[in-house]
């Protein structure tokens, strides 16, 4: 039986019951012989082949938990199985060619309630936009997490706290015990009836906590639409999230959405998301030195104050949900992809549903994943070599969207690969591909389709969905996991890249430019500052044209394809500067900075990296700024040292780094400096470490408490502030100590 769960035009929930479709798997011709008879089993001659053109046989069962146990004998016994481990609820989409929306041709059976049931309808695939209902949940709890205080739930037209304790607060309701706090929030859930249930870290705190307690107290929890326990699973992939599923309702983790948007925070706690994004934060004193025990002393001394703290923890996820429009990005990748809204940011599954009725379509089977296949290196980007120095007038070109724009070009793709054909395109790496059959390049230009659409209807949601998707796809190919990695053809796309990059850096030559640095899809061009020019612009945009000529028409010949590669002017910086690498004379790859529109710049530098204290950021941009500017640089060095040694900037000492194994304890070989802080904490830091450098060695910064006494200044001097003066002042002629009117130090070799 197969449930599909939604949401009408008309807002109402509806499920969907099929019960017509049966799992199945394939087999090469001759395979056939090591699959285990048994009840329901039948195999199926087809007229399918696989990718590498053996003729198919089809093996059907009875239900899906059939499948793996008969995958595993015919394993086992020597036979290989195709298209094995399609989940079944996926398998029903791709063979009935369905989305993430649908039309639906029948009517519901007759009974109560909201949910609408329509048993084995027709069905067909369409594009729809929901209005989706969302409730924000969070809840308070001890410290350990083994009694529930509060439950705070805001959505539309909802904004209520139910609390444990004997006293009636204003704006919460007052339940005697935990198991009728658990009781009427499962039902005011139910009652409510949200179709997307949310908050912050909602599914690895609040709904594990609540399920826990739940079972510790004899309840059942059940939160859908039918009856049915909740179940937290986590992928098994590299991401290792964890998801809550229950029936009829989606579950969207505020952090995952975040995530899945790009948007960059210094780290992914609710108060830095909501300070940054909604500039306000978490209702509790911040000098409290410990905020559990702050929020336990809140539920015995003052139940008002947790009531609101609680109500807004709840109330930030959702303003800052529906500011960043996150649940309307969400839908616009799941509408592409056919993906359910949790699982939008599964990158290689998103490419299956794409993908495989493509290549069902073209009568071709694909393979099962290797799940025990060896990483095989494929190539990266190429890097020019850069010139450090400081510039003027500095241009940054760009290829369009590189990597796609490649695929479609030359017919890079899986299927094309497999049926080379009599004039293949050979690629850089040998690997040939055929330039009739592909199915990548068709797709692509469905999205660009879909992308100029969107753009026209001003539609930022759906232009960065197509823009996440389309770039995700060489990462796809280039994965072990994917189904249809195949190093010749992730090499064949990087190695493209590499012949084109360096096709452009020889035209730009040609033309009399200096190629300052090249990275994967862009060069930085020194235009220099031609006396009496006005608008390096205008002669950066008529540069980029003939460029852009020269290198399609080179595509064109070479390779007798339609070039689909679009260099762009990205921006011409005013100044720009390329370090040197520490200590040593050559460039400095992936970092450098730059003067646009009185702006300063920086990528990869100090100043940008999360692991570096504020010191950094405020020494280096405004070093930066000054000789961008051409001003003296000399007396705001030593003015920011003197304050610095004074202990007046002491909070901007402090360091972040996170811990990157499970525990502290995981740390034998060797321990590092924010490792050895969290050690000496009187209580737990959490995944991100916040320390300083004393002449005691590192010491942890926690919320609430003074920072630690003896601070060693002086390596802040030395250690942040000369490193970084010392890969700029060269440039303009000056060191460190000269910069602080000292006698330079003298290196001995």
């Amino acid at each position: 039986m197969v449930w599909l769960f939604g949401v009408l035009e008309s807002g109402k929930p509806f499920l969907v019951e099929d019960d017509r479709f049966r799992p199945y798997f394939f087999v090469p011709a001759g395979d056939e012989v090591n699959v285990p008879r048994g009840k329901g089993v039948r195999i199926v001659e087809t007229d399918l082949r696989d990718l590498r053109g053996r003729r198919i046989v089809r093996i059907d069962v009875q239900i899906p938990r059939d499948v793996s146990p008969l995958r595993e004998a015919i394993e086992q016994a020597g036979g290989e199985v195709l298209e094995g481990d399609v989940r079944f609820a996926y398998r029903y989409l791709i063979d009935h060619g369905l989305g993430a929306a649908l039309t639906i041709r029948g009517e519901p059976e007759r009974g109560g309630g909201r949910l609408l049931r329509f048993r084995n309808p027709e069905l067909a695939r369409t594009s729809f936009r929901p209005a989706l209902r969302l409730l924000s949940i969070d809840i308070e709890t001890s410290p350990d997490a083994r009694q529930i205080y509060s439950v705070a739930l805001v959505g539309d037209d909802v904004d209520e706290v139910h609390r444990v304790g004997p006293d009636s607060v204003p704006g919460a309701v007052a339940h005697r015990d935990e198991r009728a706090l658990l009781r009427a929030f499962s039902s005011r859930v139910r009652e409510i009836d949200p179709d997307v249930l949310t908050g912050w870290n909602v599914v690895d705190f609040d709904l594990r906590v609540l399920d826990a307690r739940a079972r510790a107290l004899g309840l059942p929890f059940q939160l859908g639409r039918l009856d049915g326990p909740l179940f937290l699973r986590r992928d098994p992939g590299f991401t290792r999230l964890w998801r809550a599923e229950m029936p009829g309702r989606q579950v969207l983790d505020g952090i995952a959405l975040v995530r899945d948007a790009f948007i960059q925070l210094e780290d992914y706690r609710l108060e830095t998301a909501a300070r940054a994004l909604l500039g306000r934060g978490k209702k509790i004193d911040a000098a409290a030195e410990d905020h559990a025990e702050e929020i336990t002393r809140l539920h015995r001394e003052d139940p008002q104050a947790l009531v609101e703290y609680n109500r807004e923890d709840a109330r930030l996820v959702l303003d800052l949900i529906r500011q960043e429009e996150l649940v309307e990005l969400a839908i616009e990748r799941s509408l592409l992809t056919g993906m359910q809204l949790d699982r939008v940011g599964a990158s290689i599954a998103s490419f299956d549903l794409l993908y495989l009725p493509e290549l069902r379509r073209r009568g071709v089977v694909a393979p099962s994943v290797q799940t025990e296949r060896k990483s095989v290196r494929v190539m990266g980007g190429m890097l020019l070599e850069p010139q450090p120095g400081l510039y003027r007038q500095v241009a940054v070109y760009d290829f369009r969207s590189l990597y796609p724009s490649l695929m479609r070009t030359f017919h890079l793709d899986p299927f094309a690969h497999s049926r080379p054909g009599s004039s293949p395109i050979r690629a850089p790496n040998g690997a040939c591909f055929s330039r009739e059959e592909a199915i990548l390049p068709g797709i692509l230009e469905r999205f660009l389709d879909h992308r100029q659409a969107a753009r026209d209807r001003g539609d930022p949601h759906a232009d960065l969905a197509i823009k996440i998707l389309m770039n995700a796809l060489f990462g796809v190919l280039g994965a072990a996991a994917c189904r249809f990695f195949d190093p010749e053809v992730a090499n064949a796309i990087t190695g493209f890249g590499h012949r084109i990059l360096g096709w452009t850096r020889d035209e730009f030559e040609g033309e009399g430019y200096r190629v300052l640095y090249g990275d994967t899809d862009s060069v930085f061009v020194e235009l220099g500052s031609p006396e009496g020019e006005k608008d390096p612009y205008e002669r950066a945009r008529a540069l980029r044209e003939r460029v852009q000529q020269r290198i399609a028409e080179r595509v064109g010949r070479e390779y007798s394809v339609e070039p689909r590669l679009e260099l762009e002017l990205e921006r011409v910086y005013e100044r720009f500067f390329l370090p040197r690498v520490r200590g040593g004379r050559s460039g400095s790859k992936k970092r450098y900075a730059g003067l646009v529109g009185g702006e300063v710049e920086v990528v990869g530098l100090e100043a940008v990296r999360r692991d570096w204290p504020a010191i950094a950021r405020r020494f280096q941009r405004g070093l930066l700024a000054l000789v961008f500017s051409d001003r003296p640089v000399a007396p705001f060095i030593r003015d920011l040292v003197d304050r610095v040694r004074a202990g007046e900037l002491d909070d901007e000492l402090v360091i972040r780094k996170g811990i990157r194994k499970e525990a502290l304890e995981r740390y034998t070989s060797r321990t590092p400096p924010h490792v050895r802080a969290a050690r000496k904490a009187s209580r737990p830091v959490g995944r991100v470490v916040r320390y300083l450098v004393t002449y005691s060695g590192p010491e942890p910064v926690l919320p609430g408490e003074p920072l630690p006494d003896h601070i060693d200044r002086e390596h802040y001097v030395e250690k942040v502030l000369r490193p970084i003066a010392d890969a700029i002042l060269p440039h303009v002629g000056l060191g460190f100590d000269e910069a602080m009117g000292q006698p330079s130090q003298l290196s001995l070799l």
